[in-house]
């Protein structure tokens, strides 16, 4: 089943190329069927980017989603048109009186920041708090999983001695959990941040589960008991040249940042890193779509 975008999205070129089952809004109204309503809050600073990545998995399902984009007020980004932003994207303000079936909190580059310095902090803890009672599942990545475990667990970050940077295995505690069904009992995923989160304070809170683990013991998955707050530490939506990308990026800013580990092959940065985690990646959003999403919210919200 198709994911419903609006019409001009860049990405809607890319992912039909791709044969990602899209269909465009004028289409999606002759549908008698209920959709799913999937927001996004895209805190990453090349949103296009991220839009794509998001949308090639959200579009892999049998299930057909309506995606609305939702960006902070209180923080303009600069590394997206003004154009794009208001043609494409709401603020809390315009989406707040609606219920959502599911929502998506990006990381952001801000994890070395204290959480209270970040400028559209307050406006990100009203949206995770209207997400408790209008929102039947929220999926959180990296400092978007920091953010939620810190203001709704209690669970503070701390600062590395160095980057967490590449591709790393990881296992699973509980195969039986419906968000892992179908994981290998190993299996790989992409990193990159400078901060972590207790696995210590994750397992001693009631309230959540630890799902998955790294080679280094890192915390991965976490759900919450209810189900309504999933928590992924790494970035299994990214591309396969991602991490080169962020590699040259930093680079080019003068930073001393290594190579990430197990990703170039022979460490040759000029070699092309292969998709180790690409199955991974649709699994975990398939099974958050149709578990966490689809077989829990209402047919009408009330």
């Amino acid at each position: 089943m198709p994911i419903n975008i609006p019409k001009q999205l860049p990405a809607s070129g890319v992912l039909k190329q791709e044969k990602i089952f899209v269909m465009d809004e004028d289409k999606a109204r002759t549908q008698d069927i209920r959709p799913l309503n999937i927001l996004i809050l895209n805190l990453m600073p090349e949103k296009e980017r991220t839009e794509l990545q998001l949308l090639r998995l959200l579009g892999n399902t049998p299930l057909q989603v309506n995606i609305t984009f939702l960006r902070t007020a209180t923080h303009l980004p600069t590394h997206v048109s003004r154009h794009h932003l208001e043609n494409f994207y709401k603020t809390f303000s315009e989406i707040q009186s609606r219920r959502f079936d599911g929502l998506i909190i990006t990381g952001a580059p801000v994890e070395q920041m204290a959480f209270q310095d970040v400028t559209y902090w307050d406006e990100l803890t009203d949206i995770m708090d209207w997400s408790e009672t209008n929102v039947t599942s929220t999926l959180h990545i990296c400092w978007g999983a920091q953010a939620r475990l810190y203001h709704h667990y209690g669970i503070e970050k701390f600062e590395m001695h160095r980057k967490c940077f590449g591709i790393y295995e990881h296992q699973i505690s509980d195969h039986t959990i419906k968000l892992v069904r179908g994981f290998d009992d190993i299996f790989h995923a992409p990193h990159s941040r400078y901060t972590n989160v207790s696995r210590e304070a994750i397992e001693e809170n009631p309230n959540l589960t630890l799902l998955s683990v790294s080679e280094q013991g890192a915390p991965f998955i976490i759900m919450s008991n209810d189900a309504k707050n999933i928590m992924i530490t790494g970035h299994l939506e990214y591309d396969a040249t991602t991490l080169a990308e962020e590699y040259e990026r930093d680079h080019s800013k003068g930073l001393d940042t290594d190579i990430p580990e197990n990703y170039f092959p022979g460490d040759d940065v000029h070699a092309q890193p292969p998709h180790k985690w690409r199955s991974h990646s649709h699994l975990l959003f398939s099974n958050w779509l149709n578990y966490y999403v689809y077989q829990e919210t209402p047919f009408e919200w009330e």
